[in-house]
């Protein structure tokens, strides 16, 4: 374990261990009580972010401390191999200290991973609630600024209104427990989303890295196929999270779209969800995204849960 730096502020810094990921899920939970009224971050999405092959632990995370206790957390990590650097930072309120000092480093680094993929400046990317414990005026003010909200949208299930759809004419439908289908349902999405705001190319590899596919049921992926088109729509479920079932993606290829593909999809969600006892049901998504994404899920009763803000920082790299 790195030996911890003391700070001017008095704070201590380090970078973050896999054995650190209880001591972080508590420290957002702890934050998810105070912005969104009830804990919702899962220990094992922590262990998936602080194991990814994209992060080096060593450099690309921070946890800060004032007298032992874990107060802000930040992670960073690149996955479009130019200009653009994501990072997830959360701090305790009131600490503006220990936020200005995370802000420092996270700035710091990802000016440094995108110098080292040749490019002239980072664009920074990080989401946050709408009302975050980390002050919106301290943000603004390092020159950081809003460029999208995303809404997590919330939906009950009952079995007794959520039954699989039948499927419609022309229509089959197909989980992907073969590799050669999880690979197909990879193509659609990469396809599906490539026009959406911070998409990046992802290859096979990758995606199984990002959905943490040690963990995935396969047989809660799906794909949708369209006689005369072949395969144009998949979704991607999980049941592994405790509060709710989350739809992780839905994608229509643009070709298809307005032919009902989006609806079905959802509704046979819903009652492959409910019939596994899930009282609830979940998504994120663009409230911008021009495919019209959150009139289908309002038109199929999902309702505002919280919204998240991406914030954004443009940073000259030193060469």
């Amino acid at each position: 374990m790195t030996t911890p730096a003391t700070l001017p502020s008095g704070l201590t810094v380090r970078p973050a261990t896999l054995d650190d990921a209880t001591a972080v899920c508590a420290l957002l939970n702890e934050i998810d009580l105070l912005e969104i009224g009830r804990t919702d971050t899962e220990l094992a999405d922590i262990q998936g972010y602080l194991k990814h092959p994209e992060v080096d632990l060593e450099r690309d995370s921070w946890l800060l401390f004032d007298d032992g206790r874990l107060i802000a957390y930040g992670l960073l990590w690149d996955e479009s191999g130019g200009e653009q650097i994501d990072t997830e930072c959360y701090a305790l309120p009131g600490r503006p200290q220990a936020t200005r000092q995370l802000f420092d480093l996270v700035e710091a680094r990802a000016a440094e991973r995108a110098a080292a993929n040749g490019a002239d400046r980072a664009v920074v990317h990080l989401h946050l609630n709408i009302a975050p414990t980390i002050d919106p005026r301290a943000l603004r003010g390092r020159g950081w600024t809003t460029v999208r909200r995303y809404n997590s949208m919330v939906r009950p299930l009952s079995t007794a209104t959520d039954r699989l759809p039948e499927q419609p004419p022309g229509v089959s439908l197909r989980p992907c427990l073969a590799e050669e289908d999880r690979r197909r349902a990879h193509a659609l999405l990469q396809e599906t989303f490539a026009d959406h705001f911070d998409f990046h190319p992802r290859t096979y590899d990758q995606w199984l890295d990002d959905i943490d596919a040690e963990r995935a049921d396969w047989s809660l992926l799906w794909i949708a196929h369209v006689d005369g088109v072949g395969d144009a729509a998949v979704l991607h479920a999980r049941n592994d999270r405790t509060s709710m079932a989350w739809i992780s993606s839905l994608g229509v290829l643009r070709q298809v779209r307005g032919r009902g593909l989006g609806s079905y999809l959802l509704r046979h969600a819903f009652g492959h969800c409910a019939a596994l006892g899930r009282e609830r049901i979940g998504l994120g998504v663009d409230t911008s995204n021009s495919s019209g994404a959150l009139a289908l899920y309002e038109r199929h009763g999902m309702t505002l849960d919280f919204a998240l803000q991406a914030w954004e920082l443009i940073r000259p790299v030193a060469r």
